[in-house]
């Protein structure tokens, strides 16, 4: 949720829930209220005081957090906070000087940065004076807390604007990246076709010319026209069948970002090894791996709930000669929180088309509880031979 608006109720409370946490702080005013020596109508101003400073206060941090600060309306609260933070104090006694702790933070959520560190700094300062305006003698206690709630929220303003930076960047890097594929698509195809689409033209006319007059110098013609035609479109199915085929270092790359975003720990290799003197992999047989470990990293990051996914690739030895061995491993709820249905279906058939194999099950059997499920990961193993298809 980092640096993002909430997109789920989920979400939404689970962002209400972190901010009011800190509310448990405001266990003297609340037992003062319950406990506390006051009149009747002090209690009613005291409840009042206290349910609007916690209103406004929710208010500021949760909306002013990833917002411009420094709105009409953001100082209006914030002055709001302000007088309550001081007035509750000073009619209620000093066990409500608490309150200038959230009004610091709410200063570091609200206020732009130089001015909301200003402002800490001066609401720390009167944690000091109003205990003496008071009467309730010098107390430095609060000095600390209150330095800390301001700075710490202006710090995490600061993550929450950089994350947005972050993403926006990486948007717009991925728009650039798909517009210079379809350019550099736009000129291999331009490459490909405009000298047999120009030669086929040329024929063309030729032909039309030669058919009255010459027709097997014509037919000549026609044959070249589809000979030409072929090649074309062969060589049109190759181009796109690149653009298509997946690779294994692009995906273990994309495996590595995707498992992060999910706030799992990859342990991925950068790069396909392969011994000494073995062919390099085919490309029908890589393309095939490359869709085994997209698949399996999908189903870990949905399914899983693992916190750490081990890939390995290795290559081995076999009486059949040597092959390549991609092994996907996550400590989630194991093979009961994967579906097996049409995904792993649809990975054997490719492997074996490819003349590999595909092996899955529990990478721990018997291992610890996850809730009300068995943590024995999942374990996914795929093989596909080296050297060129037969």
């Amino acid at each position: 949720m980092l640096g993002r608006l909430p997109r789920e109720r989920s979400e939404v409370r689970g962002r209400w829930l972190w901010i009011a946490i800190w509310l448990v702080f405001l266990a003297d005013p609340f037992s003062d209220l319950l406990t506390g020596d006051h009149t009747g109508w002090a209690l009613l101003g005291g409840w009042a005081g206290l349910l609007a400073f916690v209103g406004l206060y929710l208010v500021l941090v949760a909306r002013n957090t990833m917002k411009p600060p420094a709105t009409g309306r953001t100082l209006a609260l914030l002055a709001g906070v302000f007088g309550l933070a001081v007035l509750l104090p000073l009619t209620l006694g000093g066990s409500w000087l608490v309150l200038l702790v959230y009004f610091a933070v709410s200063c570091g959520a609200a206020l732009p940065l130089r001015q909301a560190r200003i402002a800490v700094l001066v609401t720390a300062a009167l944690s000091v004076v109003l205990p003496l305006v008071t009467g309730a003698g010098p107390d430095a206690g609060l000095v600390i807390p209150t330095l800390l709630g301001g700075f710490a929220m202006t710090g995490v303003r600061v993550l929450v604007r950089t994350t947005v930076e972050l993403r926006q960047a990486r948007a717009t890097v991925a728009q650039l990246a798909a517009n210079e594929e379809r350019l550099r698509l736009a000129r291999d195809l331009h490459d490909l076709l405009g000298h047999s689409l120009s030669l086929i033209t040329l024929k063309s006319e030729l032909a039309g010319r030669m058919i009255e007059v010459r027709p097997e110098a014509a037919a000549q013609q026609i044959r070249e026209i589809e000979q030409v035609s072929r090649q074309s479109l062969a060589d049109v199915r190759e181009a796109v069948s690149g653009y298509r085929r997946p690779t294994l270092r692009d995906e273990l790359a994309g495996a590595a970002v995707a498992l992060r975003a999910a706030g799992i720990t990859p342990e991925a290799p950068l790069d396909v090894p392969l011994p000494d003197g073995d062919e390099p992999l085919d490309g029908d047989r890589e393309a095939a791996l490359a869709w085994v470990l997209r698949e399996a990293v999908t189903n870990v990051v949905r399914h899983s709930g693992a916190g750490r996914c081990l890939v390995t690739l290795a290559a081995r030895h076999s009486l059949d000669g040597p092959y390549l061995e991609l092994r996907v491993e996550d400590d989630g709820r194991g093979p009961g929180s994967a579906p097996h249905g049409n995904g792993l279906t649809g990975l054997a058939e490719r492997l074996e088309q490819a003349g590999g194999t595909l092996e899955s099950g529990p990478a721990h059997p018997g291992g610890p509880r996850l809730g009300s499920r068995p943590a024995e990961g999942f374990l996914l193993t795929a093989r596909v031979p080296l050297g060129s298809t037969p």
